[in-house]
């Protein structure tokens, strides 16, 4: 297991390699505005390069043996402060009424907890879509029993770089 840390600096500079690469190699993609699955897996590909030691995964929605969800706002209003990341996945996944996630890229080490580094959703910017879903799943992945370091919203922009990058 890594149990190596990284600054917020170190992360968006990651990214903005990344993203870099993407449009020099695959400017293509951009162009002819495919699906954001098919951004986000050459994506994670490039951010694969500087995390060596980690997995990148694309809608990876395994959390230890369980199915990868987020609490609904009935959850949410419990106390939760003294259960165990356990107990408090156990509530979460046995609340039929959790909706189960599938993060668009991950950066962490499978099967292992202690090393959540980064979450990133992914965003066109020709899709009408204001993102806040995606902002709320960043931050429940951010609290327990997920606790990635770091968040990313992130709107690719298909006409230029002006890319939006909204960080937790």
């Amino acid at each position: 297991m890594n149990t190596r840390t990284f600054t917020k600096n170190e992360i968006e500079l990651i990214v903005k390699c990344s993203l870099q690469k993407l449009r020099r190699l695959d400017k293509d993609l951009l162009d002819i505005s495919v699906n954001e699955r098919t951004i986000t897996h050459k994506l994670a590909e490039y951010l694969q390069e500087h995390f060596p030691a980690f997995n990148v995964d694309c809608e990876y929605n395994r959390y230890m043996n369980y199915i990868k969800r987020i609490r609904n706002e009935q959850d949410r209003s419990r106390e939760i402060a003294n259960l165990s990341d356990i107990k408090l996945a156990e509530l979460i996944w046995e609340n039929k009424e959790a909706f189960t996630i599938y993060p668009d890229i991950i950066v962490h080490n499978r099967g292992n907890q202690e090393n959540n580094i980064l979450i990133i959703e992914v965003k066109k910017s020709s899709n009408r879509d204001t993102g806040d879903s995606d902002k709320k799943k960043i931050e429940e992945l951010m609290n327990r029993p997920y606790n990635y370091n770091f968040g990313l919203f992130l709107r690719i922009d298909l006409d230029g770089e002006d890319d939006v990058l909204d960080w937790f």
